[in-house]
């Protein structure tokens, strides 16, 4: 059953050895929601009914040690814009891609299902982050404007972990032509990132190494949890696999990061 007691989240040691910093990649686990939305759907745009999302938020905060009300996230564009945030955000979310936070006790969040969610830390200056990073986030820039954003308030480049969640892999991610022309004429180097499709003229795009690598080229040190959305349907949403299946609408899975202490 999908319908869990409580959220299990997947930590990892590169942010979970960081002391007072707590954070989850929730997985689809652990929540109230049914059907296509089974069960922890935190996705306040999908269909799903508004008060099992309300309570599935709940459950994440709670994972978190935090009130519901100081679970923040953003109204998701996939833009280059991340927001410093330093209270609980109050009615219409922001229109943002990437939080950042220097204030304990509030969780920032994204929200995915098959974009990459990556989560910040500098444990030095106890400042946090949270990108979503599909992949017109990553080549715009989201993850440089997270990485600014931080050291505004006071983190330090080198002092900066990042980790790249669960996101879909290069086996389920084919692209067509155009998509392979944007990335070639940005930079010849990133032909990297591409691999031959079963279609003529289509190709398998590495989302995961391409985001890895503009956070490495970015001055930072991070890693990635290598785990798939798309394949994995049993512990992720997917946003390409209902399309591939002509589902009406999918659920969101959440990553989460928080400075403890109050």
């Amino acid at each position: 059953m999908l319908n869990d007691l409580r959220p299990e989240p997947i930590r990892t040691p590169a942010l979970a050895q960081l002391d007072g910093i707590d954070h989850g990649f929730f997985t689809r686990k652990g929540g109230v929601s049914d059907g296509l939305y089974a069960s922890l759907n935190v996705g306040l745009g999908s269909s799903d009914d508004p008060a099992l999302v309300r309570e599935n938020r709940a459950r994440v905060a709670r994972q978190l040690g935090v009130a519901p009300t100081h679970l923040v996230t953003q109204y998701q564009v996939h833009s280059a814009e991340a927001r410093i945030v330093r209270e609980p955000v109050a009615g219409d979310r922001p229109e943002a891609d990437g939080l950042v936070t220097d204030v304990p006790g509030l969780a920032i969040g994204v929200l995915t299902a098959d974009c990459g969610p990556v989560l910040f830390a500098d444990p030095e200056a106890r400042v946090i982050g949270a990108a979503h990073a599909g992949w017109q986030g990553a080549f715009g820039g989201i993850l440089e404007s997270t990485i600014e954003r931080m050291i505004e308030i006071g983190a330090r480049r080198d002092n900066i972990v990042a980790v790249l969640g669960p996101s879909i892999s290069q086996k389920n991610y084919e692209v067509g032509p155009e998509f392979v022309a944007r990335f070639r004429l940005a930079d010849p180097k990133n032909d990297r990132y591409f691999a031959p499709a079963a279609r003529e003229r289509h190709a398998q795009f590495d989302l995961n190494t391409y985001t890895v690598d503009r956070l490495r080229a970015a001055g930072i040190g991070a890693t990635q949890v290598d785990r798939c959305t798309y394949a994995e349907e049993e512990l992720f949403f997917s946003y390409r696999r209902t399309t591939h299946r002509k589902e009406p609408d999918y659920g969101r899975q959440i990553s989460a990061i928080v400075l403890e202490g109050n």
